[in-house]
Formats: C-alpha cells, sequence, structure tokens
C-alpha cells in the first residue's frame, strides 16, 4: 500500500515515523508509531497538530501518504536545512512535502482555536524558508510531492516509473478451459481494460461490472467487481467462474 512504500521511504532518514490516521481506517502493520485523530473530518492541520504533538524531535518532515515519488534522499535533504521550510511551485506551497519543528503542535492547536484551517497558516506563523522548485531534488525526477487521486493517475505515476510494467491475469477453472491462452501478461491498466483482450463469448463482463458468473480476486485477496480497478505493476488477477469458485 501507498501508506507502507512511504513508511519505508521515511524509515532510512528519521529517527521515528508516526503515520496520523482516523480510527475509521484499518491501517497494516507499519513500522511506526500510529496515532489516531480526535476529531475527523477537519483538515490536515488537525492532522498536523496530532502527530507534532507526538514527536519530541526538533524538526519533523511531513508529507501524504499519496507520495509515490519521494525519495530518502529528499527527505535528508530538506531535515538538513535545520529550519520550517516548504517548496513553492507555481506560487502553491506544498504544505505537505514540507519541514515543521516538533515543538509547533501547540501553534498548531492555537490557530485551530481560532478556526484556522490551513497548513499554510501555520507555516507561515512559523516564518518558514520557501524553497524554489528542485531544491533538493534529485534532477529529472518526478517532484516528490506529486501524487493521484485517480485510478488512472495511479497508472501514469506507474507507466512513468516504469514504461514497461506488467501485470498478469490467469484464467481458473472451467473458465480457464475456454481460454486461450489461459494467462496473459499485459500492460498495467483497469480492469475492465485489460479482461477485453478475451473474448465476449466468455461473458466477464456483463451491465458493467465483471459478471456475477465470474469472481475477480486480486493477489489473492480482495474480491472485486468494478472494472475501473487499476491494476498496479507486478500484480496477479485470477479470474475463476463463481460456481466452482464456491
Amino acid at each position: 500500500t501507498m501508506v507502507e512504500h512511504v513508511v519505508s521511504i521515511l524509515r532510512p532518514a528519521v529517527d521515528e515515523v508516526v503515520v496520523v490516521s482516523s480510527d475509521r481506517l484499518d491501517l497494516p502493520e507499519l513500522d511506526a508509531r500510529v496515532v489516531r485523530d480526535r476529531e475527523t473530518d477537519q483538515g490536515p492541520l488537525v492532522g498536523l497538530r496530532e502527530g507534532l504533538a507526538a514527536t519530541r524531535a526538533d524538526l519533523a518532515f511531513v508529507t501524504s501518504t499519496d507520495a509515490p515519488f519521494l525519495t530518502t534522499d529528499y527527505v535528508d535533504a530538506m531535515l538538513a536545512r535545520g529550519v520550517a521550510c516548504a517548496p513553492v511551485v507555481d506560487g502553491f506551497v506544498q504544505v505537505l512535502c514540507a519541514v515543521y519543528p516538533g515543538t509547533a503542535g501547540s501553534r498548531a492547536a492555537a490557530l485551530i482555536e481560532q478556526g484556522v484551517r490551513r497548513p499554510l497558516d501555520l507555516l507561515e506563523a512559523l516564518d518558514y524558508q520557501a524553497l524554489p522548485e528542485g531544491s533538493g531534488d534529485a534532477v529529472g525526477r518526478p517532484s516528490p510531492w506529486r501524487g493521484f487521486n485517480t485510478p488512472e493517475e495511479y497508472l501514469e505515476a506507474a507507466r512513468e516509473v516504469d514504461p514497461e510494467a506488467w501485470c498478469e491475469i490467469e484464467m481458473l477453472g472451467r473458465t480457464a478451459l475456454r481460454a486461450d491462452p489461459p494467462m496473459r501478461r499485459l500492460p498495467v491498466g483497469l480492469l475492465g481494460d485489460l479482461v477485453t483482450c478475451w473474448p465476449e463469448s466468455l461473458g466477464l463482463v456483463e451491465d458493467g461490472r465483471i459478471s456475477k458468473r465470474h469472481l475477480v480476486s486480486l493477489g489473492g485477496r480482495d474480491l472485486v467487481r468494478d472494472l475501473s480497478v487499476p491494476i498496479g505493476p507486478g500484480e496477479r488477477v485470477s479470474v475463476i467462474d463463481a460456481l466452482a469458485g464456491g
């Protein structure tokens, strides 16, 4: 998952990783300390308050979890500045790819009491250092604050890392007897695009979803029917007729 990926990037650069999450989310096992929001749906400044209050570090690098291009070297370079700082791109301050003093939790709490909800207000209150785009980042790499909000954006990011990224789809059970070949290695894409590689006679799609006559498993874990689910690099999709699959 993305949170596991981001934790693995942060771990070599810091003494402790703190993950701020809602009580409504089930997280995988992480090499990190998990802090839960006291108030939900109140915006990122509340999350910053919780995370900064939980750390005793002098400085904290703050990132969102949808940061596929974040690197350990970038985090090292940002923390090495020794002050509150954030990159500024096209006039926008990247408040969730920034360094905050570890003591700024109380300042965040005071702003929230005043009705303020923007992390930028916290950075401005800290007299932060604005950094031009490219500061501390590796030349030629996508920006470390770049994320994604849709399945298509996720796949675009995956292809940018590896233009030849592939996934596998296998047919099992009685469906495999009618599929030729029963397994294919394909470029990453949406589930709906991938299953069209097999003829309509297999009946994999019905009413814009995976047919009720079939089960589709991602990596032997999750069962899905939504054709807009993205299938990422190295993932395996298994399709089996529902009757044989129970």
